[in-house]
């Protein structure tokens, strides 16, 4: 039996690769932009959803973890059913779920119905997130990678700027509300579909493959359960007691149990002999633990914002441009750099000192820290940030054999978002329970029902506004604080990758010259 068959009878010969790489990426940048757009667009307008949908601070934090957690989880599921079906096939359908997703959310009576309508749009993120970079892998040589995975950092750039700037002109746009966060790129996504069907063209490799359907069961069974406790603990119950006890044994426990499955699957969802390789094991690493640092304190950010410093939902918008403009520069810069110079262990390390920096300062952040002063700290963080997160799957791809580059990518995307999903589950769950704390502390015990919900400071008392203020920033700048040490573990274990020179073959061509030495 052949390893494979494809659809078409030859590979894109190299007159026209160039053409081919160049539709492709059009079409793949419009439809990540849309998927970053459909992530951000609400992180401005949660607040205001929140609190209309008479929402708590732990809905706040499971609005943006049940994205992350189905996104998490399908990533390497859709990495396999990349070596099985076309792979325009299933970026399109990924879209497609953005869509569904964004009109179930768009028309939510409850915050329960909202919730389920990220689960699916977060379905939809897992598809794009891992089938986009490897589709490049497929396409673009390492040596090469560098530039286009700089132009897909700025895409990121201006996705996420353009999300919460539209997201708080909408919210504040009275005649519109923020439904329309969820509508508004409908039509968007559906044109992103319609042009990669005309652009992205690739050879559809079939192989034998057998999804390991337990295996991608327990892991995200597993990871949920950790989630949900990290979520619950603290407000539904006490850090140290029963339940606690309970759920991380048992989240363990099927962790356990999958990595068991996963080391005797023929196909497993994350193989676990990749990680014998030194640099995909350390990339790995330090790819969740940016996650962690990144997420888990950066989408707090807004509400710190809006809250801690009173701003409007359009002015926080505004306000997460320094942080952006410094990711955007840095990733093009640095993937340019890379490309040209061919060496990218410089731009590793110092994007890991850079982010730590950034972390530290926005660990001294309060009610009255100028704008001025965030948004240094916040361009620092950005700067830091973009010279690591792409550049480690480049990493990580220049050093596997080219049939584990869809294997290696995917999980490299997964531990990121698990990174990202626990990041932002544990550090919501402090600052609901330093919030809850802090209120207690300078209010008295509240009402019943009023404990952990999200205020809304324009109906508080001018004199309420301040504490509350007050209490907000501090507790997010003692995010920052527990984020840096996170930091700190992702540069050091950058600092054990060794640098090795990058291929000068695409993904494509690495797979068929192993296929001959194979025979």
């Amino acid at each position: 039996m052949s390893v494979g068959t494809t659809d078409d009878k030859s590979a894109p010969s190299a007159e026209n690769t160039h053409k081919d790489v160049v539709q492709a990426m059009s079409g793949l940048m419009l439809g990540m932009f849309m998927a970053i757009l459909a992530s951000t667009i609400v992180s401005n307008a949660l607040p205001r959803i929140i609190a209309d949908l008479d929402g708590s601070q732990s809905v706040y934090t499971w609005v943006v973890t049940t994205e992350l957690l189905a996104m998490t989880a399908t990533v390497p599921l859709w990495g396999k059913l990349a070596d099985i079906y076309s792979r325009k096939l299933l970026i399109q359908l990924s879209l497609g779920m953005f869509v569904v997703g964004s009109l179930i959310a768009g028309f939510s009576p409850n915050v329960e119905v909202l919730i389920a309508s990220r689960i699916v749009q977060g379905l939809g993120a897992g598809g794009m997130t891992a089938l986009a970079t490897i589709v490049m892998a497929a396409m673009i040589p390492p040596r090469d990678m560098g530039k286009y995975a700089g132009l897909f950092g700025a895409v990121f750039g201006v996705g996420t700027v353009a999300g919460p700037l539209i997201g708080g002109v909408i919210v504040d746009t009275s005649w519109l509300g923020w439904r329309w966060c969820f509508f508004i790129g409908v039509p968007f996504t559906l044109a992103a579909i319609a042009l990669l069907q005309r652009t992205l063209k690739l050879p559809v490799v079939r192989k034998e493959v057998k999804i390991d359907y337990l295996g991608a069961v327990l892991i995200v069974s597993g990871v949920s359960t950790l989630l949900v406790w990290t979520t619950l603990a603290g407000n539904q119950f006490e850090w140290m007691s029963g339940w606690s006890a309970l759920m991380v044994v048992g989240g363990l426990v099927l962790l356990g149990l999958a990595v068991f499955v996963e080391s005797r699957a023929a196909d497993p969802i994350v193989p676990l002999s990749i990680f014998a390789n030194r640099t995909v094991a350390l990339t790995t690493l330090a790819s969740a633990l940016v996650g962690v640092a990144m997420f888990g304190g950066t989408v707090f950010l807004s509400q710190y914002f809006q809250i801690g410093l009173g701003k409007t939902p359009t002015q926080a918008g505004l306000m997460s441009l320094p942080l952006i403009f410094g990711l955007l520069v840095s990733s093009t810069v640095a993937g340019q750099l890379i490309t040209k110079w061919g060496r990218w262990k410089v731009f590793l390390v110092a994007g890991g000192v850079v982010m730590v920096g950034g972390m530290g300062l926005l660990a001294t952040i309060s009610a009255e820290t100028s704008v001025f002063m965030v948004s240094v700290h916040m361009a620092v963080l950005g700067v830091g940030v973009g010279m690591l997160m792409q550049n480690l799957v480049l990493v990580a791809q220049n050093d596997v054999p080219a049939k584990d580059l869809g294997a290696t990518t995917s999980t490299l995307t997964f531990f990121r978002s698990l990174g990202g999903a626990i990041g932002v589950s544990v550090l919501g769950a402090i600052l609901a329970n330093r919030v809850t704390a802090k209120t207690t502390e300078a209010f008295g015990p509240l009402p019943a029902g009023e404990s952990g919900s999200v205020p809304n400071l324009s109906e508080l008392p001018v004199q309420v506004q301040a504490v509350v203020k007050g209490i907000y920033a501090d507790a997010t700048a003692e995010l920052f604080l527990i984020g840096a040490p996170i930091a700190v573990l992702a540069l050091l274990a950058v600092l054990f990758i060794k640098e090795k020179p990058l291929k000068t073959l695409s993904g494509d061509e690495r797979l068929a010259a192993e296929s001959a030495a194979g025979h």
